[in-house]
């Protein structure tokens, strides 16, 4: 392969000590064993630390630590990832990702992730209200406050980190809230994930576990029917991007270069002629597999199912797992399944048809494959064409982005607000 490719980890598989209502991921319980250990194996942890380094063509590895909760395994199980990643590095630089909860973070754990400079994502969903809403612990209790005290161990030992925001349907009516809250707790950097998660589909596998192959969704006017489809936690079709929509306007006036939204740069790369960073908006997806604490390799975090088993850590190569015709079929599916209607957006540069797992809905015209999320983002990247064409005209001129809150305050803001067709300025 001559691009890099991206392994992700999760060395406790599903486990996780909360119980949150929208966790696509609680189910994969059931695809293993009963009793099943659901603990990385040291014989596993060093073939992929060693396999995953010398499959990576760049000069840069990067680790990313996922689950369930992946702080289940200790520390002791991290130390030992670093020690094998400093043995088979051959001189490339190592970065570690931790993606927690944060319940279990305490002193030990933060000096241990500044010490090996390890970046975290921590999630969190803004207020004890709405964020207990959708975090309980197993025993129903919220998780509030132990997450706010993981958040003071990363501040108190100078981890850097950002917060990750699951919009649930309950989250995303209170987006400003949300927004505000975060920056009260002193957060710099802060990415926003769509809750979209299907009802099990029994008659497609009889499992109860497939959320590929659900039922076409209604074709009243292309929109689809959330009630009927999704579950009760996944935000509704229109209203993640009123969600953005709302933030966005308050991060453009008084935040550019202060604050930085996931979503926004990744928008603003695009509106750049930049390729995509994220798999989530690329033209086609791939490279970026996972490795669950079996040993297993898939093809995706979101198709951990076993057709898409590629194989194993422990007796296959990396690169040729994801080379693979299995692998190299699944992420060119992402181009070649797109209906009509999204080859024909204007925002299709931007979008690509997002995450294949969304792309459940029915066009107007009746055809399959359209994302369940295409009002939002139709109306997302709609309302924010015009501050992304002057950041990106900033930006080419070698200026900062953060200039286009200036034009909010001059005669530039009536163009910037009132452009709906989003006409290049």
């Amino acid at each position: 392969m001559t691009s890099g490719m991206h392994l992700m980890a999760k060395p406790v598989g599903p486990l996780c000590n909360l119980d949150c209502g929208y966790c696509f991921y609680l189910e994969k319980e059931s695809l293993f064993p009963a009793k099943h250990r659901f603990r990385m194996s040291d014989e596993v942890l060093e073939a992929y630390v060693g396999r995953y380094i010398a499959a990576q063509p760049t000069p840069e590895v990067e680790f990313t630590w996922q689950g369930g909760e992946p702080t289940l395994m200790g520390l002791e199980f991290f130390r030992r990832a670093v020690a094998l990643q400093r043995l088979h590095g051959g001189g490339k630089t190592i970065r570690n990702t931790l993606q927690t909860n944060g319940t279990l973070l305490d002193d030990e754990w933060g000096a241990f992730l500044r010490g090996e400079n390890f970046l975290v994502g921590l999630s969190i969903d803004g207020p004890r209200d709405l964020h207990d809403q959708g975090r309980p612990d197993k025993q129903g209790r919220g998780s509030f406050d132990a997450v706010l005290r993981g958040i003071e161990v990363l501040k108190r030992h100078q981890v850097p980190f950002n917060a990750l925001v699951t919009v649930s349907r309950a989250v995303s009516e209170r987006p400003l809230e949300v927004y505000r809250f975060l920056k009260e707790q002193g957060v710099g950097f802060i990415q926003f994930n769509p809750v979209v998660e299907r009802l099990p589909s029994a008659a497609d596998r009889g499992d109860g576990l497939d959320h590929k192959r659900p039922p076409a969704l209604s074709r009243d006017e292309g929109e689809p029917d959330a009630e009927a489809m999704v579950t009760p936690h996944s935000v509704e079709p229109g209203a993640y991007g009123a969600f953005l929509i709302a933030i966005f306007d308050e991060w453009v006036r008084h935040d550019v270069g202060r604050i930085h939204v996931m979503n926004f740069d990744w928008a603003l790369a695009s509106w750049c002629g930049l390729p995509a960073s994220v798999c989530l908006f690329a033209e086609r997806c791939g490279k970026a597999a996972i490795v669950e604490q079996d040993g297993g390799v898939y093809s995706c975090d979101h198709f951990m199912y076993p057709e898409y088993r590629l194989g194993s850590i422990l007796s296959d190569e990396p690169a040729e797992l994801l080379a693979s015709p299995a692998q190299t079929a699944f992420g060119d599916a992402k181009q070649e399944t797109l209906p009509r209607m999204c080859r024909r957006c204007p925002y299709l540069f931007a979008c690509h048809g997002e995450c294949p797992k969304n792309r459940f809905a029915v066009t107007p015209e009746g055809e399959a494959g359209l994302n369940y999320l295409c009002p939002s983002y139709k109306a997302y990247f709609g309302h924010i064409t015009p501050a992304m064409n002057a950041m990106a005209k900033l930006v080419s001129h070698g200026q900062p982005a953060a200039l286009v809150m200036d034009a909010f305050k001059g005669p530039l803001a009536i163009a910037l607000t009132d452009n709906p067709l989003g006409e290049p300025l």
